[in-house]
């Protein structure tokens, strides 16, 4: 599998000019990078046209907060434009619900799946998520969608018997925490698929001491009281490309460009 979004191969037919003995002239342009199309009749002095099949669409739903899945500290009315503004440039055709049980029945044909939502168990009297629900991020996961969880998605789910498993790292109540919020530096490490990449300043929270689950490739780290904790990592789970970013606690989060690159690139790991 390659780094970049997956698209159809695209082939450009031009037409050469023929002259009135029916043979082609020849080309000064010197194009690069296109086909000519075999069989092409004498050139009857009418322009031809130009052929070009588009892109494939790589579909991206993000999966918002609201209901069960709304807490008071996280602005997701915020937080999710500002996601989907960032997958939109980087090439995603993006659609959101705010309702994350629904959308998890919604998800045939989505190559993308974006968590951006809290604890459904944080309060008292919420309703479980449906069997469909469970059954379809379920399949989604065995058919390979990508997903990326941001923030606190590493405490959301928690009906989902999978999520902490795809995501390979969760939220502990009494044990996990973060200093208060700031100015924070974060050291970029590499994708697997390698790259150039740069450290960046961000002000959020050190999401620290969560519990692992398995294995993981950590992309970007910052310190809490001088021990490094993972700001971003990537894994595989069943046959997902599976990308998990804890910054992101509201719009100033995503005001940092180094930030926005990285969830773009981890958008793109996800789905290559």
């Amino acid at each position: 599998m390659s780094g970049s979004l997956r698209t159809t191969s695209s082939t450009i037919c031009f037409p050469r000019r023929r002259g009135t003995d029916g043979r082609a002239e020849s080309d000064s342009a010197g194009v690069i990078g296109t086909t000519l199309c075999p069989g092409t009749p004498p050139y009857d002095g009418k322009p031809s046209p130009i052929v070009v099949d588009q892109e494939a669409s790589v579909k991206a739903l993000i999966a918002s907060g609201s209901g069960d899945y709304a807490d008071p500290w996280h602005p997701f009315p915020e937080t999710t434009p500002e996601l989907s503004a960032i997958l939109t440039d980087a090439g995603f055709d993006v659609s959101v619900d705010d309702d994350v049980d629904r959308a998890m029945t919604h998800l045939e044909g989505v190559d993308l799946l974006v968590v951006n939502a809290g604890d459904p168990w944080r309060g008292e009297g919420g309703q479980p998520a449906s069997a469909a629900s469970v059954d379809g991020f379920t399949q989604a996961l065995d058919r390979g969608i990508g997903v990326l969880a941001l923030h606190c998605a590493v405490a959301s789910m928690r009906d989902y018997p999978h999520w902490a498993a795809a995501v390979g790292g969760m939220w502990v109540p009494e044990l996990s925490w973060h200093p208060p919020i700031g100015d924070v530096r974060v050291r970029m490490l590499s994708l697997p698929d390698g790259g150039e990449v740069q450290d960046f300043d961000v002000y959020d929270e050190r999401y620290s001491r969560l519990q692992a689950i398995g294995e993981r490739h950590v992309v970007a780290e910052f310190d809490v009281d001088g021990e490094r904790m993972p700001a971003a990592w990537v894994r595989t789970h069943a046959a997902s490309r599976v990308a998990v970013d804890v910054l992101g606690h509201d719009a100033r989060s995503y005001s940092s460009t180094g930030h926005r690159d990285l969830v773009a690139r981890l958008a793109r790991w996800s789905t290559a």
